[in-house]
């Protein structure tokens, strides 16, 4: 169980989902996910590849278990964080399990204390979004973000878990006045490897940038 730290105070609000595009009701305003903005500004060449590769169903297939696997990772870090009871005796549940205390016992030792669990950020009329979790890490205020991955990452290959986190880094300034300096990508595997990657300062704001452009892009594509 991790200290709450009572000092940002979250809205929570209805979302839903209609065709792959999912949207956040907040203060009126009909706001497009994070994932959704991306999903729809992104170069789907390696997607398409991969599929043909693997045939439409086997890649359905894998898409659905790696969805599920991640629901249930999420479900365990987000009973931890809260000092809640949670157990999941499937099959599933039980490898997820221990990717979970995999990444608690490697990824969340730097955490000192959490603003929130599974929360609701916004950019006023522009996007939304939910982050596993907003904490102090390593005397910094962070944005975590936690992931499942069939495979081990490198870098070059995540640029839209920087963006979905930056995206998030920056929704949470403007709107509760904070200074969120770092990022953390906490990755783990059915095998139980770990990986961690971090975007601080300077190349946070880069990835700020490089989210906008993305932004801009996906409302033009809208308007027209």
């Amino acid at each position: 169980m991790l200290k709450k730290i009572n000092k940002y105070s979250y809205i929570t609000v209805p979302r839903s989902e209609n065709h792959g595009t999912r949207t956040y009701d907040v203060h009126g305003y009909n706001l497009p996910s994070v994932t959704t903005i991306l999903s729809r500004t992104k170069d789907q060449k390696f997607l398409k590849d991969w599929k043909a590769k693997v045939g439409e169903k086997k890649a359905e297939e894998i898409k659905n278990l790696s969805s599920k696997r991640g629901t249930s990772m999420h479900k365990y870090l987000e009973h931890y964080v809260l000092g809640k009871g949670y157990e999941d005796l499937t099959e599933l549940g039980q490898q997820t399990k221990k990717m979970a205390n995999k990444v608690i016992e490697v990824g969340m030792t730097p955490v000192e204390g959490y603003y929130g669990s599974e929360i609701t950020l916004y950019y006023p009329g522009l996007y939304a979004g939910t982050t596993d979790l907003v904490c102090m890490h390593n005397d910094m205020e962070t944005i975590v973000d936690f992931k499942q991955s069939n495979r081990p990452k490198k870098r070059e290959w995540i640029d839209d878990y920087f963006l979905q986190s930056a995206a998030y880094a920056m929704a949470h300034d403007h709107v509760h006045d904070s200074k969120i300096r770092q990022c953390v990508i906490m990755i783990c595997t059915p095998d139980l490897y770990f990986q961690e990657y971090r975007i601080q300062d300077d190349e946070l704001r880069h990835w700020k940038h490089r989210f906008l452009v993305r932004l801009d892009m996906f409302y033009n594509l809208k308007n027209n």
